[in-house]
């Protein structure tokens, strides 16, 4: 696993087994817990590392591509030693570790260990599984390439395999951020670090403390709700793959930007609705899963006889002003909504906003509409046409 946020510049470093200064005094001077070239070794394995040189460093600690000495089965030559000085993100990262053992979109962890140095205090170290490429943000960055969506879609599927597995056993990952999902050697992405995990008792989630900026949700951000839930990770998981298909992990994908998204019409529904309107989101992994499997059925065009009490909503471009077919429908005895909502039973539609959210079926009320349909209500969509001729019928009449 490479390593995430900002790498140090290297500094030379002597061809001798011992440093020719203090690794305290080193770690003063450059910060470094480690100390290439030196070697460690596992007390747990008993295996020794080559400590050869400096990735990275984000939350958890620090990353050292190392060299695993000697034979061992199971463990690659070239690992990725993760080293820190608290034992929290530790445990949590060793832990699933082996839950997750296995599972081919998890960065492997190999070893875990404390590394006990007289003149240090305890190094928790971790020997994981290599990403050749380094994490999502760095490799968009070096190959300033988009994705094309086949891919985009069946490494995201690949990635919420991991999501899927925590959510169904009531936990949250609440890091799903470019800098912690990997690049690995045949460019197949894989989730890793787990070190701000959290089991949830129910689905109310849990209080969010810790989280990263880059993908964290606004409404997290703001503090308008006070607790992540499962749908908040789906928002991190919409924002990777809007970053996949725009080829750039630098900042966060905007919904005024998903109908500018090179990709399908389906494929920004998808998008929005996980970055959008935080309680109109997919709720959980599996149901993102499903929407990437399944197309929704499309919006055809439905009849009535009449108006009369009906719960009706407008969208779109109508050919007349949007208060005058307000008052027609009122006239023909329906009940006006601004927006579609759970009651709502008919739909007008007009023609496409070319500004619309996530392309030609992708408004926002269209949206909903399909959000609630999922859900089991039944809505009728009327076209213009067709509206014009239910009230002028009821006006004649």
């Amino acid at each position: 696993m490479q390593a995430p946020a900002r790498a140090r510049t290297s500094i030379p470093v002597s061809e001798a087994t011992t440093a020719p200064i203090s690794r305290r005094t080193l770690l003063a001077r450059t910060g470094f817990l480690l100390v290439p070239p030196e070697v460690i070794v596992s007390p747990e394995s008993r295996l020794p590392y080559r400590v050869d040189r400096m990735l990275g460093e984000g939350g958890y600690g620090q990353a050292y591509l190392a060299t695993r000495l000697g034979r061992a089965r199971g463990v690659p030559t070239t690992v990725c030693i993760k080293a820190s000085e608290h034992i929290d993100g530790w445990l949590r990262e060793a832990y699933f570790g082996r839950v997750l053992d296995g599972d081919p979109r998890a960065i492997r962890v190999y070893d875990a260990f404390p590394l006990l140095r007289p003149d240090r205090p305890v190094l928790y170290c971790l020997a994981l599984e290599y990403a050749r490429y380094g994490d999502l943000r760095a490799f968009l960055h070096h190959t300033d390439k988009k994705w094309p969506e086949a891919a985009a879609r069946r490494e995201i599927a690949g990635i919420l395999q991991v999501l899927q597995r925590l959510h169904r056993g009531q936990m949250l990952h609440r890091d799903l951020t470019p800098m912690n999902v990997f690049v690995c050697g045949d460019r197949t992405l894989k989730l890793g670090d787990f070190g701000i995990v959290r089991h949830q008792s129910d689905r109310r989630g849990i209080r969010a403390r810790t989280l990263n900026r880059l993908t964290a949700p606004l409404e997290i951000l703001d503090g308008a709700v006070p607790k992540w839930q499962a749908r908040d990770d789906v928002y991190q998981v919409g924002q990777l793959l809007g970053m996949l298909v725009k080829g750039d992990a630098r900042s966060r994908i905007r919904t005024g930007e998903i109908r500018r998204l090179p990709c399908t019409d389906h494929l920004k529904e998808i998008v929005y609705r996980c970055i959008g309107e935080r309680r109109k989101r997919y709720e959980n992994a599996d149901e993102l899963i499903e929407a990437l499997r399944h197309r929704p059925a499309a919006l055809k065009v439905g009849a009535l006889r009449s108006l009369a009490g009906v719960h009706l909503a407008f969208t779109g471009i109508l050919s007349k002003r949007r208060s005058q077919a307000v008052r027609a429908a009122r006239r023909a005895g329906a009940i006006i909504h601004g927006s579609p909502s759970a009651r709502t039973t008919v739909v007008v539609r007009g023609r496409p906003n070319p500004l619309q959210a996530a392309g030609r079926e992708g408004g926002r009320k269209l949206l909903e509409i399909k959000r609630l349909r999922e859900k089991g209500h039944r809505i009728t969509v009327l076209d213009e046409k067709r509206f014009w001729k239910l009230v002028s019928r009821k006006t004649s009449a």
